[in-house]
């Protein structure tokens, strides 16, 4: 049987807000705070922790030693107290010392108590403290005492900022210059002055005074979010097509859901004002966000919380967007996170950067910035702590890399390499429409790698010859559902009409192992990379892979489908894959249904298995695209995503280098077409040992064509040939420092 609470919810809210009101030190009322909730939730134990220098301190308690206030402390990453406040959610546990994150201080006698409820104290946005009940009995508490409690917590949160003023030992902000790594999400060097995205929004009234006038304020707040909303899409602009308008759909579709607005309602219902019911909603879903992994669902958790910081603003009649604020003519938008949908808020001839604490490359912010050209970097763990709005940054889209505040020397070679960069992007554009051809007169095929219809555009900015390689699974991964035929053929058609006289060459779609879609379910692998995906996957399920190869049909009619299989480790899956798409061309042509004026099917080259059945497979394939980042992480057995392994293992190590010489002379003794895809052929120094292996054709980032045309151009591969094959057997454990002397040596640019 459940324990009952002393009073109703709405009284003791009313309770709690005449305590911190009342005259008198912080710290004294917080003492009487803890007593209160103590009795209230019929418990032995009431302590508040807050967070101070980085810490966890307790600053009051009921129950717990007298002389352990101000003196407990403890990092973020220790004790149960510590994971609430890390993950930001609410534990409950009816033995608390069993659990693993358990952590025993002695000087707070808490030795004798069992059960413990935690709830996290946030205040506009951040997590400041921790609230904890504890009884001596293993007492199961049930949803709503937890619900009660993250209400007391909210209330809370108004006197944070009183008590630590109050106390000394405030904590300071880190004003020296720091270097922050992340992952490049859309390349790019930009610099400028730090903006923060959201200036914390705080909601100051908690309590409602009139539940009535409360739902009203929220019925009133909602109909002009949804106002809002439509209008931001009807002017997006340059993310109004492809996948960005696919995601801003689905965005539109959350500010109509009725479920959020119901769970708003309860807040109110429960006495809460219609911002602290807001607030309360948009806590429980940072906390579900920390227990949820796939990339699909954290942004839709994202666009939820895009549109409640929307809602509060409405409510507090901070009504302009972030974004509607003035920038400085180089802003850098600095953000724990953003959605698509905010970043469009933002004027974009001010806008120079963003730098995010989360985010992945398949994010939908990122996917609308690349559309947009703007630089990102995410994935900065601790920015929000060390950034201060107006502080100088420098942002590296191309790396990965953050320099705040940087020192004046730093600065001023920062400031000469983005001014360089410009000079090489107009030096690499001016060579846009010049052949690659190298000094013997060798033409060399260089693509684009692309996923976004927003990619193709690149293909004449770089004067590219085609897209060696397109990822379909993106297209997948940014819907909520399985795109059926027709939608596939839509966007494919979209794709080969874009890229005009272009060709594409479509990859089936690559997922599984880590890129799971939200409509299929999955499963934890130790070793995604090398588990079930790709063409497994597809192989598996027959249905996904031919409602592809219906739409591809269908979208290339009277044009050449380029078609080839992912991650293919043995001749027999090319032949098993081949033959499903050879059941849909024929129930094609039985149907009277146009068709390609051409079918060229191939397979990517990435599991080193098959390099042992190359003359097989030689026989079968119309073309091979050798894909790097996968062979060379299953060749070495070495994880690429490993940041300790990175750059143990590479491209112009003579293993690496040998495999590729026997694919590549394999491929042109059978006349089949061969190339490479990956990280390797957009460098120019690799791409110019991959050109003295005998490749002509290789595939890359839109941003590398332009260096590595400037590097081909320069060559002589006669030259080049000669001084490599005696370095391809010898003894020699990477080639990098010869090829590189060779470059200078011969006056190549790379």
């Amino acid at each position: 049987m459940s324990v009952r609470r002393q009073t109703g919810p709405r009284t003791l809210l009313r309770q709690l807000r005449e305590l911190m009101a009342a005259p008198g030190e912080a710290q004294h009322r917080l003492n009487q705070v803890v007593q209160v909730v103590a009795a209230n939730m019929v418990a032995e134990v009431c302590s508040v922790y807050l967070i101070r220098d980085g810490l966890l301190e307790l600053f009051a308690t009921e129950g717990l030693n007298a002389e352990a206030v101000h003196n407990t402390k403890m990092r973020l990453d220790e004790g149960l107290v510590g994971l609430i406040a890390r993950e930001a959610r609410p534990i409950s546990l009816a033995d608390a010392q069993s659990h693993s994150r358990f952590s025993y201080r002695p000087e707070t006698g808490e030795e004798i108590y069992s059960s413990l409820m935690g709830v996290p104290v946030v205040r506009a946005g951040r997590v400041v403290g921790v609230l904890v009940v504890q009884n001596r009995t293993r007492r199961q508490y049930t949803e709503d005492e937890t619900e009660a409690m993250q209400t007391i917590a909210m209330v809370l949160a108004e006197m944070v900022e009183a008590l630590l003023a109050e106390t000394a030992g405030g904590g300071t902000a880190n004003l020296v210059p720091a270097r922050l790594e992340g992952s490049a999400l859309a390349e790019g060097l930009a610099s400028g002055i730090a903006v923060l995205h959201r200036p914390r929004l705080v909601v100051e009234r908690h309590v409602a005074d009139d539940v009535a006038v409360e739902y009203d304020r929220l019925d009133t707040a909602v109909a002009e979010l949804r106002r809002e909303v439509d209008r931001m899409l009807q002017s997006s602009g340059g993310a109004s097509t492809g996948e960005s308008r696919e995601i801003l759909e689905a965005y539109r579709m959350f500010a109509y859901d009725r479920g959020w607005f119901n769970r708003m309602q309860a807040g109110i219902t429960s006495g809460l004002t219609a911002e602290a019911a807001v607030e309360r909603v948009q806590i429980e879903t940072r906390a579900r966000m920390t227990e949820i992994h796939d990339p699909y669902l954290r942004e839709r958790l994202l666009d939820i919380e895009d549109l409640a910081n929307r809602l509060l603003r409405i409510l507090l009649g901070a009504t302009d967007a972030p974004g509607a604020r003035e920038l400085p003519p180089d802003a850098v938008v600095v953000a724990r996170h953003l959605g698509p949908a905010e970043l469009l808020d933002y004027d974009q001839t001010g806008l120079k950067a963003l730098v995010l604490e989360e985010g992945a490359p398949t994010s939908h912010v990122a996917i609308v910035a690349r559309a947009l050209q703007i630089p990102v970097v995410g994935r900065v763990d601790g920015l929000l702590e060390q950034v201060e709005p107006g502080d100088p940054v420098v942002v590296d889209g191309d790396r990965g890399l953050v320099l705040l505040r940087p020192t004046a020397d730093v600065a001023e070679a920062m400031g000469a390499a983005i001014l360089l960069r410009e000079a090489r992007v107009a030096e690499y554009a001016a060579l846009k429409d010049e052949p690659a051809v190298t000094l013997d007169g060798t033409r060399i095929e260089l693509n684009i790698n692309a996923g976004l219809l927003a990619d193709l555009v690149q293909l004449d900015k770089t004067g590219a010859d085609g897209v060696g390689l397109y990822r379909t699974e993106l297209h997948f991964m940014v819907r909520s559902t399985l795109p059926h035929v027709a939608t596939q053929t839509e966007f494919y058609s979209q794709v080969v009409n874009d890229a005009g006289d272009h060709p594409v060459m479509f990859r089936t779609v690559d997922i599984g192992g880590d890129k799971v879609l939200p409509y299929m379910r999955g499963y934890e692998e130790e070793n995604p990379a090398m588990g079930w995906r790709a063409i497994r996957l597809a192989l598996d399920r027959p249905a996904l892979l031919r409602m592809q190869f219906r739409a591809l049909l269908n979208a290339t009619a009277g044009r050449t489908l380029n078609l080839m299989f992912p991650m293919i480790a043995e001749v027999a899956e090319f032949d098993a894959a081949r033959e499903l798409l050879d059941r849909d061309i024929a129930r094609q042509r039985r149907a009277g249904l146009p068709m390609p004026s051409e079918i060229n099917v191939g397979t990517m080259l990435e599991v080193p298995s098959l390099v042992w059945q190359l003359p097989a497979l030689l026989r079968r394939v119309d073309f091979i695209s050798i894909g790097s980042n996968d062979l060379l992480q299953f060749l070495f057995a070495s994880d690429r995503g490993n940041s300790r392994l990175e750059g143990r293992y590479e491209i112009l190590s003579p293993a690496a280098l040998s495999l590729l010489r026997q694919v590549v002379s394999g491929c042109d003794a059978a006349g089949v077409k061969v190339s490479l895809c990956g990280e390797a052929a957009g460098r120019p120094l690799e791409a110019m040992a991959l050109l003295g292996l005998g490749l002509r054709s290789i595939s890359m980032s839109a941003g590398s064509i332009g260096p590595v045309k400037q590097m081909l151009r320069g060559l002589d591969l006669p030259t080049l040939n000669a001084f490599m094959s005696p370095l391809l057997d010898g003894d020699m454990s990477n080639l990098r420092e010869p090829l590189t002397q060779f470059a200078q040596d011969h006056g190549i640019a790379i």
